[in-house]
């Protein structure tokens, strides 16, 4: 397998239209890494720039440390799998598998021992005489794969591969990918604009907007340590909470003054609050460190506050309270014991180690 790096990557379209700006990017040997983003945000055409099926605008891409920028596709050593499996309808599952390397003239004994193991691998040994259309969008997801495989590339891209699956198949798939990858220690870049498979699945998340990268980490850092609004708005859901509020100095401490509620800064977080004393920032909580006063653990008057109940959702294994504060609305997702009730009174304890604050002006992280 190989390492993949893209030193500040363009794109512009005929038209003008700026798909992706200055990315930079490198794809460790044998690591899996996710491109996230909303439709429109550049990813697929930075896949399929690696791939070699859009010309770089500006910019270098480096497969196995080799300029790849004007070598064709097909001599890459890269293997993609797309949204809408691109399987041939006359041939059988076998023949779709073999024929990329009956053109690359692979010898028989050969091209057969590879459509096997692959085919082993997947779980689609009975499948391998039939033809697409008598096979499930799952069954056909695994044959695209499986065409893949066979060809042992140096890497795997894979677009939206789970997109046309229903939510039971693609979270199924999902764990089958995340096994296939440790088995064949392949190096894989991945397209979604599901933040659940980026989560899941990936070493790396690569977070995009409008052509660019907005940050770069694993999930535990996307989610926990956001570098934006962007980034902190997109991943998690429910989204986190964000209400514009202003950090003061009172009582000891130091505070987050929003319309409807204040709350105290714990003391490790003073020292990166200070500068921003009586200026105004975004404020930044998600509904799962938000508690039902009833069932949290040592609420202190200085994290509590208290809202009007507007929606309950109840989900089973917790309830999703949306709750009015002041001119601000916010998200809890509280233990589903809650008695809170539509239109009535309710105290909310924050956990302020989990809290981030951002910047007003240019959105980005403070704490």
């Amino acid at each position: 397998m190989a390492k993949v790096e893209l030193e500040n990557v363009t794109k512009i379209f005929d038209n003008k239209v700026v798909a992706v700006k200055d990315v930079t990017l490198t794809v460790e040997d044998k690591e899996f890494v996710v491109l996230l983003g909303p439709s429109g945000c550049g990813k697929t055409t930075t896949l399929r720039m690696i791939a070699g099926l859009e010309e770089i605008t500006k910019g270098t891409i480096k497969i196995d440390g080799k300029v790849v920028n004007d070598v064709e596709p097909k001599d890459r050593d890269i293997a993609m799998v797309f949204q809408n499996y691109a399987l041939y309808p006359h041939m059988t599952v076998y023949e779709n598998m073999a024929f990329g390397l009956k053109l690359r003239k692979f010898p028989k004994d050969e091209i057969d021992r590879r459509v096997k193991e692959a085919a082993k691998i997947l779980g689609i040994e009975e499948l391998l005489d039939r033809k697409p259309r008598q096979l499930s969008g799952g069954q056909r997801q695994r044959v695209a794969v499986g065409r893949a495989i066979v060809r042992n590339p140096k890497v795997f891209l894979f677009d939206e591969p789970l997109s046309n699956l229903d939510a039971k198949l693609r979270v199924q798939m999902r764990s089958e990918l995340k096994k296939l990858h440790h088995r064949l220690e392949a190096t894989i870049v991945y397209v979604t604009h599901d933040q659940v498979e980026a989560m899941t699945m990936a070493d790396k998340i690569v977070i995009m907007k409008d052509g660019t990268v907005q940050q770069i980490g694993t999930p535990y850092e996307v989610y926990n340590k956001p570098a934006n609004t962007f980034v902190a708005g997109f991943i998690g859901s429910p989204a986190m909470n964000f209400l514009n509020a202003v950090v003061v100095a009172e009582k000891g401490g130091i505070w987050i003054k929003t319309s409807g509620f204040k709350v105290k800064v714990i003391k490790e977080h003073e020292p990166v609050l200070e500068p921003w004393i009586d200026k105004e920032v975004i404020f930044g909580i998600r509904p799962e460190n938000i508690f039902d006063k009833l069932f949290a653990i040592a609420p202190q008057p200085e994290n509590t506050i208290t809202g009007i109940v507007d929606v309950v959702e109840p989900l089973g294994s917790e309830t999703l309270l949306h709750v009015t504060c002041g001119e601000d609305s916010l998200v809890a997702r509280v233990d589903p014991r809650t008695k809170a009730k539509e239109g009535e009174k309710i105290d909310l304890v924050f956990d302020m180690n989990m809290i981030h604050v951002f910047d007003k002006e240019t959105q980005k992280a403070i704490l």
